[in-house]
């Protein structure tokens, strides 16, 4: 019996690989794909709020990042609909890039990478669908949805505190919130669900925002 394919969701993953493969080898398209706030704001290169999720630091990079797509949006894209899950996708990249865009804005950055594409589809699959785990590899057992929620956005706020490589770590932020908020748009029950776990990944999501922003 064949099994039905995620289209969207390969096609996004197949569009993703084959630019960050050409980035790898052409810097001049990296360079005018990267997020780069002095080129948004002075230049008006909009295009970069979108397209630095196509490049990606390198293999390891651009591997997890698809790996955790199509885990998470597969099963979105599956549940609902192949639009559904290229709203929350492009939305929580756009939303992601505009935390940093704001974040950055008087600063020499640049940075690269789906996550936080990827980190909103994550955080939406995890309301949309309850009840799962996520593997991590090297962990021997499957993190709760919830547990992996709360370490996600704590994770994610002490890699942008210490600004390692070219991964927007804000971004996984901004864009973690911004696939909750097309979550609750699609499915308002989500709150009312599970409330405290909702309550928390804004809270303390909003809280490290907040105080990234002092």
């Amino acid at each position: 019996m064949n099994e039905p394919l995620a289209i969207a969701t390969l096609a996004v993953l197949g569009i993703t690989t084959y630019v960050s493969h050409r980035a790898f080898h052409n810097r001049g398209m990296l360079d005018a794909f990267i997020f780069s706030p002095a080129h948004i704001i002075r230049n008006k290169d909009y295009h970069r709020l979108i397209t630095s999720g196509l490049i990606h630091a390198d293999w390891p990079h651009l591997l997890f990042n698809m790996f955790s797509l199509y885990s998470f949006g597969s099963a979105i894209e599956f549940a609902f609909a192949p639009h559904v899950f290229l709203l929350i996708y492009t939305s929580s990249i756009l939303g992601g890039n505009l935390l940093s865009l704001y974040l950055h804005r008087h600063h020499d950055y640049r940075a690269l990478g789906a996550s936080g594409g990827v980190c909103g589809v994550i955080f939406a699959a995890i309301f949309l669908l309850p009840g799962g785990g996520v593997m991590i590899f090297p962990v021997p057992f499957v993190l709760p949805s919830w547990l992996f929620a709360i370490l996600f956005v704590l994770v994610s706020f002490f890699g942008m505190r210490k600004q390692s490589g070219r991964i927007g770590h804000d971004a996984h932020l901004g864009g973690a919130l911004c696939g909750l908020a097309v979550a609750t748009m699609i499915r308002p029950g989500i709150i009312a669900q599970s409330p405290l776990l909702y309550l928390a990944v804004v809270g303390i999501t909003g809280t490290l925002i907040l105080y990234s922003y002092k």
